[in-house]
This record gives structure tokens, sequence and C-alpha cells, in this order.
């Protein structure tokens, strides 16, 4: 049975020891490059960065009840993932994170449309996360995320 998850901290702590140090190593990189306006938080059963109602009292279009998700971060079953909403909806910064990544060292890039998979978590190049991360401001992230809801 698996514990229920109800903070950050219990998220954690659920954890094998290696995935505990993995993903403890990129909250802190996240916490590390993110601009002021975003909030950690716990968001869909993972470790999330969203823009808080009080920036952004619309809330996600999905559910406005919730802030607008930004990134987040997740240990799943055979890897971790980390989900960044820019990447999806930023084509510029996709290429450049492709690019980056390509250059960095850490492998072939395994990657959906927002989720980059982590199934060796040696060769992930926490660096380049920490610039990922740094690249989008809240009020950018609002500003493309209301252009893209208007299509």
């Amino acid at each position: 049975m698996t514990p229920k998850i109800t903070s950050l901290a219990s998220y954690i702590n659920q954890l094998p020891t290696e995935r505990k140090k993995v993903i403890s190593k990129l909250r802190k990189t996240i916490l590390e490059h993110l601009p002021n306006g975003f909030e950690e938080t716990l968001s869909y059963g993972m470790i999330g960065y969203v823009v808080p109602h009080k920036i952004y009292p619309e809330g996600y279009h999905c559910n406005p009840e919730l802030p607008l998700p930004f990134i987040n971060l997740a240990s799943q079953k055979n890897y971790i993932s980390l989900y960044h909403m820019g990447l999806y909806a930023d084509q510029k910064l996709l290429n450049w994170f492709i690019a980056e990544y390509e250059m960095s060292g850490a492998g072939k890039l395994d990657m959906g449309k927002s989720c980059i998979r982590f199934k060796d978590t040696v060769d992930i190049p926490y660096p380049l996360i920490g610039k990922l991360c740094s690249k989008m401001s809240a009020e950018n992230w609002i500003k493309l995320y209301e252009k893209s809801r208007k299509r």
C-alpha cells in the first residue's frame, strides 16, 4: 500500500534512498534558479512550481481553483520526470534546450511534449536544468499561457 502524499516532505520521504537524493538535488537546482513569482507546492501528486492565485487569480483553465502550473517534478516507476510547460509553449526555448542538452554530454534526450525523462540518474545535467528554470519569469509564463489559450 502506497502512503498518502499530503505534503512535499511526505512525497520526498516515501522515495527510495537513491531517488530521494536525485529528487532533492533537482528540487534544490530548481529552487536556486527559478525566478521570483513562482511557488513550490504539491501539485497533481508531484512536486510543483506554480504561479499562485495571488499573482494570477484566474488559475488554470482546466480547473480555475488550481494555480497555474509551470514545472512539475516526479519520481515515476522507471524514471524521474521533469515537466516544464514553457518547453511545450515556446518553440524557441525548446530549440535552445535540445541544442544545449546535446552539448551537455548527458546522453540521449528522452523527452515528450513538456516531459523530460531521466532513466539514468547519473547523467542528469543539473547546470542545464538550472539554466532552463531561470529562462522564463512568471510574468512571461502568464503572457505565453494566455496567448496559447486564445488560439
